[in-house]
């Protein structure tokens, strides 16, 4: 089993940052492919950024490019999603997601959540 412990969000104003950080335990985290995903309520959640397990590769959703940069620490277990010049439209809940195996944008293949982390943005 693998726990995922998400930290970091909170309020910030239109064009601020904030950095998510995930925690992980369980498994041995460098097997494990990352990612963060984000929900409103009565709406789907969905992909925003995933890394590979090797680090190799990153993946964003076209409304985050260029503003949002998915890192992560196998030594310390840990995934960062990195937030730039936010807006009132990037209000959810972030979660964080590991799968086994590479790189989806597809929830439905993440194997393992964390509980969530609520991220505001204030006009």
């Amino acid at each position: 089993q693998v726990r995922l412990v998400e930290s970091g969000g909170g309020l910030v104003q239109d064009g601020g940052s904030l950095r998510l950080s995930c925690v992980t335990s369980g498994r041995t985290f460098s097997t494990l492919s990352m990612g963060w995903f984000r929900q409103n309520p009565g709406k789907e959640r969905e992909f925003v950024a995933a890394i590979t397990w090797s680090r190799e590769s990153t993946y964003y959703a076209d409304s985050v490019k260029g503003r949002f940069t998915i890192s992560r620490n196998n030594a310390k277990n840990t995934v960062y999603l990195e937030m730039n010049n936010l807006r009132p439209e990037d209000t959810a809940v972030y979660y964080c997601a590991a799968k086994i195996g590479g790189f989806s944008d597809s929830r439905s293949t993440y194997d393992y959540w964390g509980q969530g982390t609520q991220v505001t943005v204030s006009t």
